[in-house]
């Protein structure tokens, strides 16, 4: 059993909108028996659920957060399964169509080895789904203190990932929070956030993101979505 040391799930829990967003985009990939890792206390699991999902196996390695999830999904009726642990908790050739990373891989300190674990928990033709924080140069005070050892930009997660799978998609997310970010990490040099703070980004900025994202290709913002497939 892991404590968890950030605050980051319970703030941003009120971010509905960013959680249905990033969910649209990932969700046509979402199907079959389901892991998704570092689940939390299972806030994002209600938007990623798909029609096509059969299974949804949580593995959590703070038994306090994990004992929150059955409350958290108890609209989810499909077959669900709770462990305490991490990927080498799981039976060694227990197997899934997909497999879920939302803002869990730059909490893991040996990142390279975790994608080799994951490969081989990953079916033919499965897909794996990374979200994580973009561009180290936006590292702050906050990412260091709610355990972040690192943030991504393209470059570094395709280096991680070395043809271990097949790229689907790989691109950036909220190009307004993105800004947000650069001001404060130049200007504003703020370390804490806050639930106003974060109910302002998710309803005014992501909002503005739906649009300039589409108008910039999405070729920058605060968060890096990668998609792959074991061929």
């Amino acid at each position: 059993m892991i404590d968890y040391i950030g605050n980051e799930l319970e703030l941003f829990q009120h971010a509905v909108n960013w959680k249905k967003y990033f969910s649209s985009k990932i969700k046509p990939y979402i199907k079959g028996d389901i892991l998704e890792v570092g689940a939390g206390f299972g806030a994002n699991t209600k938007y990623l659920l798909t029609s096509n999902s059969n299974s949804w196996t949580f593995v959590e390695p703070d038994s306090i957060l994990a004992s929150q999830i059955s409350e958290q999904t108890s609209g989810i009726n499909i077959s669900k399964e709770i462990i305490v642990g991490t990927i080498d908790s799981l039976v060694e050739d227990k197997k899934f169509d997909t497999i879920i990373y939302i803002d869990v891989l730059e909490h893991i300190k040996e990142s390279v080895e975790e994608i080799e674990k994951i490969k081989s928990h990953l079916k033919t033709g499965g897909h794996l789904i990374i979200l994580v924080p973009a561009f180290q140069f936006l590292f702050n005070e906050f990412d260091a203190r709610i355990g972040h050892f690192r943030r991504y930009d393209k470059p570094l997660l395709r280096i991680e990932i070395n043809y271990r799978l097949v790229e689907k998609k790989l691109f950036y997310l909220d190009s307004c929070g993105f800004l947000a970010s650069l001001a404060n990490k130049l200007i504003l040099k703020k370390s804490a956030i806050n639930v106003g703070q974060v109910k302002f980004w998710d309803r005014f900025l992501i909002r503005c993101s739906y649009l300039s994202d589409f108008m910039f290709l999405r070729k920058f913002g605060k968060s890096l979505i990668g998609i792959y497939q074991k061929k």
